[in-house]
């Protein structure tokens, strides 16, 4: 069975839009509510994290119960911490909070205070504990160095497609560029609304890693494109004579000749990524999660996005 992405163009590119106008949305709740469009760690508003663990009494198996994450935030609450924010570690025996600049003996007395709060869980392992402080000037400048590194990425990537193949296939390959930045943005806006997760500086870094794939996969697909409008046909009539394709059919041939392989490089990019996800630490889990999500992005948008627009842009210029 062939793919025509032509055909459904439609469909293709309205799942997209709703994709996009979902993620839009919760991007805009996010910056009503954080001043933001994801919810920002410290490493980009400065602020105090700290890292605590509890000692497993019995490893691997019966290390305790797992603290109530519930519990401590409503502890921590009570004592006015600002922008606060509690997530699980460690399987659920150790935590990472989060709150605004503290001075030293704040810091100090926030750490007394989860060990008197966690005592009901058990012992914090000192050897696991961390305190970190970003300044506001240190988080501006992640955040202004993040943005400009995504930026120049993308600039870097149209004078290279433009120099490779010509200017619309570089624009169509960067519109799908900038639909996988927004769908990976639009995730973690919703689940920094509803789950409570902040975007730090590794996000930046699955985002670039993110385009690198994407282009990767678009890349090919033109390259095929490009070489398949070489040839004198695609097939033939039944009296053997040679028949002229039009772009869209060279579109779909070509997408079918790469969808094997584009699928099969994604699910195995995929493996990894999930078994990090799974079980791989809480500094790693949603930096895994944004690659998933942004890989998955990246071969739809590679396969439909960029070959429909191209499509329809050559349809456009051919009418005219």
């Amino acid at each position: 069975m062939k793919l025509d992405v032509i055909k459904y163009r439609y469909l293709y590119l309205g799942l997209s839009a709703l994709v996009i106008a979902l993620g839009l949305v919760g991007m805009f709740l996010c910056g009503q509510r954080f001043g933001f469009p994801l919810r920002p760690s410290v490493d980009f508003t400065g602020g105090t994290r700290l890292s605590l663990s509890l000692v497993c009494a019995n490893p691997p198996k019966d290390c305790g119960q797992p603290i109530d994450l519930e519990k401590l935030r409503a502890q921590l609450a009570s004592q006015n911490y600002e922008k606060l924010t509690v997530q699980a570690a460690e399987e659920g025996r150790g935590v990472v909070v989060q709150t605004g600049d503290l001075a030293p003996p704040d810091r100090q007395k926030l750490e007394q205070f989860l060990g008197e709060a966690l005592k009901p869980y058990g012992t914090i392992d000192p050897n696991k504990t961390q305190i970190d402080r970003v300044g506001p000037l240190i988080s501006q400048e992640l955040l202004r160095g993040g943005s400009l590194a995504l930026a120049v990425a993308l600039l870097g990537i149209v004078a290279y497609l433009s120099v490779r193949f010509q200017p619309d296939y570089a624009v169509f390959a960067t519109l799908a560029l900038v639909h996988d930045v927004l769908v990976v943005s639009g995730v973690f806006a919703w689940l920094g609304l509803l789950g409570g997760v902040e975007v730090d500086s590794l996000f930046i870094v699955a985002l670039l890693t993110i385009a690198g794939y994407s282009v990767n996969d678009t890349v090919i697909i033109y390259d095929r494109i490009r070489e398949n409008l070489k040839q004198p046909s695609l097939g033939a009539t039944p009296s053997g004579e040679p028949v002229e394709p039009t772009f869209n059919q060279v579109v779909n041939f070509s997408v079918n000749q790469t969808l094997t392989r584009s699928i099969n490089t994604t699910l195995t990019t995929i493996l990894p990524l999930l078994a990090v996800l799974l079980f791989g630490g809480a500094t790693l889990k949603f930096f895994a999660l944004a690659l998933l999500v942004g890989f998955i992005a990246g071969t739809y948008s590679s396969i439909f996005n960029a070959t429909i627009l191209l499509a329809w842009w050559r349809g456009r210029q051919a009418v005219a």
